[in-house]
């Protein structure tokens, strides 16, 4: 719930908001789903302090020294849109670090990329309408598409902005001051159009010589090639994205090629689904792949479509099947509360000792 957005909400656009929730949206007689929050973090009373530190009430001010579109997209980016809450690294206790705003995060097993104007790292080689017409249609073909959460924001949220705000929050992020990080060379630029499954059809098939560890180039014929093609240009109408000139293969951090191997993409924005099935599955389902074929497989893609010197790890896909990599607040939490607990207990009883010192046996007076 990105409260710390919302609370530069004016009041009228909350009241509209409330006003939205309350008469227009259709009641639903079911009981919501239990929050299950691991312990300490089940402690409501915690987000006291975290508030008191790091949340900010100011609703928003215009920058004078801005124009009009500017300050709309200001205002929709930081707060209805949110893009901080996703985009923007966050520090030990989960805070957004301002000096690094929108350069990046990880958010579960997806990782929302750089969106800064940075040409290489961010998407500062993006023109105005490029970002506009991906944030209308969840695709830019050439360089990106949405998948998991940017996805679902493309399709219940931002196909829906009117066009004015749409090129107003265009406007805002592409101002967003550039952050470079050295590893980067360009996202939407790496690969080539090369395969070795184009090199070897045609002259003998591709088989293995142990079926319980297929190649990456088998593993790639049976399960990506009939939609992205042999070569990895995609479909010819563009349906089925190019895997090379692909910000999920160009990027240093594979993070995003797992999790769209492991878990697929379905939206649908300006009336066109995209979809591609998930590999992840459960146990038992025909189109269920390992770790270790996943990791082959989407190292295999990085080799031929993407940077060339990214590897994928067995590790790696186990970690973006639990969900993602998992914050270290929750085990220091622990650890700190079983530290007080020990620190309470050392002192009760150092008291209680002390008072027992203290009781005399009572002496005659002669």
């Amino acid at each position: 719930m990105p409260y710390t957005s919302y609370a530069i909400l004016t009041d009228d656009d909350a009241h509209a908001l409330y006003a939205y929730f309350m008469h227009a949206v259709q009641p639903v007689d079911a009981r919501a789903p239990e929050t299950k929050l691991p312990f300490p973090m089940n402690i409501r009373l915690s987000m006291l302090v975290w508030n008191f530190l790091f949340l900010d009430t100011h609703v928003f001010a215009p920058d004078p020294k801005q124009s009009a579109e500017w300050n709309r997209g200001a205002y929709l980016a930081r707060g209805a849109a949110h893009c901080s809450t996703c985009h923007t690294p966050r520090g030990f206790l989960m805070q957004e670090e301002a000096s690094r705003a929108l350069s990046g995060a990880q958010v579960g097993p997806w990782f929302a990329p750089n969106i800064t104007s940075d040409p290489a790292s961010g998407i500062g080689s993006w023109s105005g309408d490029e970002l506009a017409a991906f944030l209308r249609s969840g695709r830019l073909p050439g360089k990106a598409q949405a998948a998991g959460s940017m996805g679902e924001a493309i399709e219940h949220s931002f196909q829906h902005l009117t066009a004015a705000d749409i090129e107003a929050i265009a406007t805002y992020v592409k101002s967003v001051p550039p952050i470079h990080d050295p590893a980067d060379a360009s996202r939407f630029a790496a690969g080539r159009m090369y395969s070795e499954l184009g090199v070897l059809r045609g002259r003998h098939g591709i088989s293995s010589s142990n079926d319980a560890n297929p190649t990456g180039a088998e593993l790639f014929q049976g399960n990506c090639a009939s939609c992205h093609s042999p070569e990895g240009q995609g479909s010819k109408d563009g349906y089925y994205p190019s895997l090379f000139h692909n910000s999920a293969t160009g990027s240093r951090n594979p993070a995003n090629l797992i999790a769209a191997i492991l878990y697929g993409v379905d939206r649908t924005a300006a009336g066109r689904q995209a979809f591609m099935p998930g590999f992840g599955g459960h146990p038992g389902d025909s189109n269920q792949l390992s770790d270790r074929d996943i990791a082959v497989l989407g190292t295999y893609v990085l080799t031929h479509y993407g940077p060339g010197d990214t590897s994928i790890t067995d590790r790696d896909v186990s970690e973006t099947r639990r969900g993602g990599p998992s914050s270290p607040l929750l085990t220091f939490a622990r650890l700190g509360l079983a530290a007080a607990a020990v620190v309470i207990i050392v002192c009760v009883v150092f008291l209680r000792v002390r008072k027992l010192r203290g009781v005399g046996i009572p002496q005659k007076r002669g």
